[in-house]
């Protein structure tokens, strides 16, 4: 028997299909073994040793493995192709030589595409383990841990309410941090546009001024009304006549197949897909056998693929729609790794696989890679010079059209902010010719700031640095999220308060880590570790020599200390220039209440960074971090009764404090409160009695049959049930979360508490359910497999096979479980009573005891 080692169970049982009786095909079901999350997983003092721990929810799959392997002839590795692909088959390999199951016969394979033809020729061409690739592993392994775990104890003790620090993640958020400070810094200039609104042949069409009293017009030219207007009239007031006409024809090329960023990119843009869901559609397509392996840096495809494609471009649009040589790509992007394909379907014949979301997905991937050996799209840009008699005054009209489409008939790549298009179309127009003014328009703009980061440009942003890697963007991502160090409205990124706080203390003492280029640096290096042209522990070797000294020299620092170099370097931040004035860290508590001495300064306390007054505690002025300058600062404006509550009759209170606004019922030590979440915005005496009324009980767990309970604590909404948590997305979901879902979000949170390379990965993945719209996936759960739409889940009968399960079956098994409604709660069973206690018989009296000799004292 020949055992093949894979990461998921779905790709188990494709390639199972392909390799016959003598072959039998296990998951790993992601890694099976990390660092213990603990101090001393990794002693530089040791050569920088490591230990390893197998996941516990990996301990009954890993037997399976192990026993298998005691009996088979030859083990192959066919783990994903790439450095953590290489990494599983590794640890694989490890922990069945430590527990003596590991056959003779160990080798490695790799295939791009989880196709007959792709499988077969790889087990043709069997390799060793690339050592070189699995040392880069270690180092980058070893390098994040000994940052976050050196890192992570000095921000707890000098940086209240900070919760961790990453290598990649502290860079990206920097990214964040540093454009929202260029937002707010960014001064809008006014500034005005003159339009001539002309007609020519039937045709209307609109003309800029650039030329004005005989000077060229910028863009901030035209500076306030006054001189817009003059603009205007003496554009009014003159004839304008065609100078010159300029026709530009041009060509546009088709962009290079996805990489795993631009992947991640374009989808964000066109389907509003996060980064991490993007990589669960992909693996899902990868592992279904559609599409190439959705890890790589590469744009080039195979000839044969080349060859394919073009041969249906052929089929569908014609000749005509080829260019007269296949097109190759290389890549531009720093650090890009181009040992793999980039990612395009395995049949350019099939243009639709998955669906739902997974459809949507496929669709983008192949319109993308088809559209990459098309011919190039042919356009022609106009531009109308008019000027008047005098020649002072100049309009200019430009327009673009598409004399052919090309590969602009499959696909176009989007944009992460739109430019100014000149691509209106222009009447036939010729020197000489008047066109009919028809009305003159002078326009106000505002120079606008720097746009906030999407996922699109994020990732777009980290890929040009150079930092990170793109198969660790989405997890990179999510981190932040999770955190609370940012949070996204209308798909934009915004620093919160504790990300900006975290990345002040980053830069004023750890400036080095989190600069762009020295995180680049690193991954140079790591790459270069790859190539075997370095040895990994000389780069762990020179990380640690000078990062460890610096965690020792900030830690050594009393936390006034820190608070103290942090108010330096945020002032400007936290205390900008006051309108009528005043010196911005003057107290106006103490103002008000004629004290003398009143200034403000950063402080910090139990659950993080405040402003607070030097005469504390004679004056109790606090203000959030959060809010510089006192803009939305506890001035009460919104404070006050907001109503009785009906139960009790007690008042309703909206106040301030250090740690925000909060509502509370009741006075004194027996009044209840509830800090106000920040992603509520109507917030009113309903939402105020729902906050007081928490925690919710969600009802009795199916299996346990103990309680659930959703509540919202210091680090956002959750769910608690048995001591164990789970986080729910929004305040909104604390009330509305239901017994399926609940149990659900629980087993998750559970599934990444016990490890793994990330969610369990759906056995299949099915289309959406016709009421709650949710895609149905079949998941494999710790009671057996079950079908879910993110709402619902429903267990499968142990009679069908859950591969096998079409939508019409999982659909009724979702509407069979809600209409049976949440699993109602078991009866305790009644308590027996306790048998009376029997009359203790009247004790004797004690016989006195002689007081013992006192011991001797050891000399």
């Amino acid at each position: 028997m020949q055992l093949v080692i894979v990461e998921s169970p779905a790709k188990a049982k494709t390639i199972e299909k392909y390799l016959g009786k003598d072959f039998k095909v296990l998951a790993s079901y992601g890694h099976v073994r990390d660092l213990p999350p603990k101090d001393g997983s990794v002693r530089p003092d040791e050569g920088f040793e490591m230990d390893w721990e197998l996941y516990r929810d990996k301990q009954s799959r890993f037997k399976e493995i192990a026993d298998n392997a005691k009996k088979a002839d030859r083990l192959i590795l066919a783990t994903d192709p790439d450095r953590e692909g290489e990494a599983i088959s590794w640890h694989v390999r490890e922990l069945l030589h430590k527990r003596k199951a590991l056959p003779k016969d160990v080798e490695r394979v790799t295939f791009n595409a989880i196709t007959k033809q792709a499988v077969t020729d790889a087990m043709k061409a069997p390799r060793e383990l690339d050592q070189d690739l699995i040392d880069a592993y270690l180092a980058r392994r070893a390098l994040d841990y000994l940052y976050g775990f050196t890192l992570s104890p000095v921000l707890w003790r000098r940086l209240p309410g900070a919760k961790s620090a990453g290598r990649v993640q502290s860079v990206a958020l920097r990214l964040i941090v540093d454009r929202e400070i260029e937002i707010e810094q960014f001064r809008a200039d006014e500034y005005w546009s003159v339009i001539a609104k002309l007609q020519h042949d039937g045709t209307e069409f609109d003309a800029r001024l650039v030329k004005f009293d005989g000077k060229k017009l910028e863009k901030l030219t035209l500076g306030n009304e006054g001189s817009a207007m003059a603009a205007k009239q003496a554009v009014e007031g003159a004839n304008f006549t065609v100078e010159e006409v300029e026709t530009k024809p041009f060509k546009r090329n088709p962009a290079p197949p996805f990489t795993t960023s631009t992947l991640q990119q374009e989808a964000a843009r066109k389907l509003g897909f996060s980064a991490s869901h993007t990589m669960r559609l992909a693996q899902s397509l990868y592992e279904a056998g559609a599409i190439t392996y959705m890890r790589t840096d590469g744009v080039s495809m195979d000839g044969s693929a080349i060859s394919a494609c073009r041969k249906a471009i052929a089929d569908r649009y014609g000749g005509h729609a080829l260019p007269d040589s296949p097109r190759m790509y290389k890549t531009k992007a720093k650090n890009a790794q181009e040992a793999h394909e980039a990612i395009r379907p395995t049949d350019f014949d099939r243009d639709r696989a998955g669906s739902g979301d997974e459809g949507k997905l496929y669709d983008l991937i192949f319109k993308r890679a088809t559209a990459s050996q098309m011919a190039a799209a042919s356009l022609e840009r106009t531009t109308v010079t008019m000027r008047d008699p005098t020649g002072q005054h100049e309009l200019r009209a430009t327009g673009q059209v598409v004399k052919y489409p090309g590969f602009l008939a499959v696909y176009q790549e989007g944009r992460d902010d739109a430019d100014d298009d000149e691509d209106g179309l222009l009447p036939t127009i010729s020197k000489g010719d008047a066109p009919l003014k028809r009305g003159v328009e002078a326009n106000q703009h505002f120079t606008q700031p720097p746009p906030r980061f999407s996922e699109a440009s994020l990732v777009k942003r980290l890929e040009e640095l150079g930092i990170g890697r793109p198969s660790t963007y989405a997890s990179t991502i999510q981190t932040l999220r999770d955190r609370n160090y940012v949070r996204m409205e209308k798909n934009r990124f915004f620093a919160e308060e504790s990300g900006r706080l975290l990345t002040a203390f980053l830069e004023r003492f750890f400036e080095q880590y989190v600069a762009f280029d020295y995180t680049a640096g690193l991954e140079d290096e790591l790459d270069v570790v790859s190539d075997g042209k370095e040895d990994w522990k000389k780069l762990l070797e020179a990380f640690w020599r000078d990062f460890k000294p610096k965690t020792e020299e900030v830690m050594d620092k009393k936390p006034s200390e820190v608070t103290e170099v942090l108010d330096g370097f945020l002032a400007d931040y936290l205390f900008p220039e006051r309108a009528d004035g005043k010196d911005p860290r003057h107290c106006p508590l103490c103002e008000s209440e004629g004290r003398e001495g009143g200034r403000l300064a950063l402080r910090g306390g139990r659950y993080g960074a405040f402003v607070a007054c030097a005469n504390y505690p004679e004056c109790k002025y606090t203000r959030q971090f959060a809010k510089p300058g006192g803009a939305d600062g506890d001035d009460g404006a919104d404070d006050g009764v907001m109503g009785e509550d009906p139960e009790t009759g007690l008042p309703v209170e909206r106040k301030s404090g250090r740690f925000g606004p909060y509502v509370q019922l009741g006075e004194g030590k027996e009044a209840k409160r509830a800090s106000i979440p920040k992603d509520l915005d109507d917030f009113d005496l309903e939402w105020a009695l729902k906050l007081l009324s928490l925690p919710r009980i969600v009802g009795a767990h199916p299996e346990t049959g103990k309680e659930i309970e959703a509540a919202i604590g210091r680090y956002g909404p959750y769910l608690r049930h048995d001591g164990k948590y789970g986080k729910l997305s929004s305040t909104q979901e604390v009330f509305d979360v239901g017994m399926n879902r609940a149990v659900d979000i629980l087993a998750q949170a559970a599934d990444r508490k016990g490890g793994g390379r990330g969610k369990a990965e759906p056995i299949k993945t099915l289309g959406e359910h016709p009421t709650s719209g949710g895609e149905m996936k079949v998941m494999p759960g710790r009671y057996g497999p079950y079908v879910t739409d993110g709402t619902t889940n429903a267990t499968i009968p142990k009679d069908m096979k859950p591969e096998d399960l079409t939508d019409a079956q999982a659909i009724e098994l979702i509407d069979a479980r809600v209409a049976k409604g949440p699993a109602k709660k078991k009866k305790a069973a009644p308590k027996k009573r306790a048998p009376a206690k029997k009359k203790a018989a009247p004790k004797k009296a004690a016989a006195k005891k002689k007081p013992a000799a006192k011991k001797a004292k050891a000399d």
